[in-house]
């Protein structure tokens, strides 16, 4: 296998009832339009926040994105030096950062777009801060840029970094996800809603307040793939296979949490397949180009729609390493689980043995 790329493929189905997870500036549910149909969508943007606060939950040490880097890094620095005030403490965190080529706004000391940094990394700027006076020399703005771009956490290295200030501290993402669509046409609804004031007079019987909101319902089709040999440069051979296990649980559990509290929407996928390749990564939207139109539930359409597609890309594409399929439901798919355990345990075998073979072979 060597020199063969190692892409793992995600693709879930996931009904949805009345909900509102990823509102536009409208508070409107998000939409796309596909195949000439009006789709229910949620970004990648919010898919990815929710699998970020899922490693969090899970105590997988993940980095922080903030305006307020500067800030951050003082306080680490006083952390380390409680003899340093907060005045001092932000001149080096603003001085280091400068040399590090991360503009900062003169007024606030705020940077002008979300930077993400690793707890390993902000714990070495802070060191590297205390250990020297003055951050003016090359080898100084070489050193803290290269500390700027080890020790990514796990969402660093999946989901990359872009500074537009200084490409250099740019850092790829190993994991690309997709927006989220409904597999078939959903039409906008709106929820009209009255309140009553708990102590209104008895003779009131109007509202104290009302309003709408808009939701919708839907079967979505959600896709994700991870680029592994990127991921193993980054952070190891045993350290990816093991982040990639914590990828596909966060992928397949986690859910975007807009008005979750007003609908309770939280579900569970009815089918997930997990698709390990060395040639490209596939993804599988085109099953449902042409909305699917039931009368039973689209779940089970769904499906159908979806292996079809798979079968029909492989006839394209070189035969997957694996391929296996987690669902209770009807599946022309011969590897099936039910459990989202074995279903890790069988992908994370097949890279380990994978990635030794690679080894091996140089």
């Amino acid at each position: 296998m060597t020199n063969k790329n190692l892409y793992l493929d995600l693709n879930v189905l996931q009904t949805v009832p009345s909900s509102n997870l990823n509102r536009d500036d409208t508070g409107a549910p998000k939409t796309a339009m596909y195949g000439g149909a009006i789709r229910s969508r949620v970004s990648s943007q919010s898919w990815k926040k929710a699998m970020r606060d899922f490693f969090r939950e899970e105590s997988i040490a993940t980095g922080t994105r903030t305006k307020e880097i500067a800030k951050f890094l003082a306080q680490k620095i006083m952390n380390l030096d409680n003899s340093l005030n907060e005045k001092k403490a932000m001149d080096k965190s603003a001085t280091i950062l400068k040399a590090a080529g991360i503009k900062a706004n003169k007024k606030d000391n705020k940077t002008n777009a979300l930077l993400l940094v690793s707890p390993g990394q902000i714990e070495k700027l802070a060191q590297y801060a205390l250990a020297h006076d003055t951050f003016d020399d090359k080898d100084d703005k070489k050193e803290i840029k290269t500390i700027l771009q080890e020790d990514n956490s796990l969402d660093l290295a999946l989901f990359g970094r872009m500074v537009a200030d200084n490409p250099e501290l740019n850092v790829d993402a190993s994991a690309q996800v997709a927006h989220a669509i409904s597999t078939h046409e959903i039409v906008p609804e709106y929820d009209y809603f009255t309140a009553l004031d708990d102590l209104q007079p008895d003779d009131n019987a109007g509202a104290a307040m009302l309003g709408t909101i808009e939701y919708n319902s839907s079967t979505l089709y959600r896709y994700a793939n991870v680029n592994v040999k990127d991921l193993a440069k980054n952070l190891g051979d045993n350290d990816a296979v093991a982040s990639i296990a914590d990828f596909i649980k966060a992928f397949v559990l986690s859910m975007p949490t807009g008005k979750q509290n007003t609908f309770a929407n939280k579900t569970l996928p009815s089918y997930v397949m997990l698709t390990i390749r060395t040639d490209t990564p596939v993804n599988l939207v085109s099953a449902f180009e042409q909305p699917v139109t039931t009368k039973g539930g689209y779940v089970q359409k769904s499906i159908e729609n979806l292996e079809t597609e798979y079968n029909e890309a492989n006839q394209m594409v070189e035969q997957p390493v694996l391929n296996v399929v987690l669902t209770n439901k009807a599946t022309e798919l011969t590897n099936q689980t039910n459990n989202l355990s074995d279903l890790i345990e069988q992908v994370t075998t097949a890279l380990t043995k994978a990635l030794q073979d690679e080894d091996t072979n140089d």
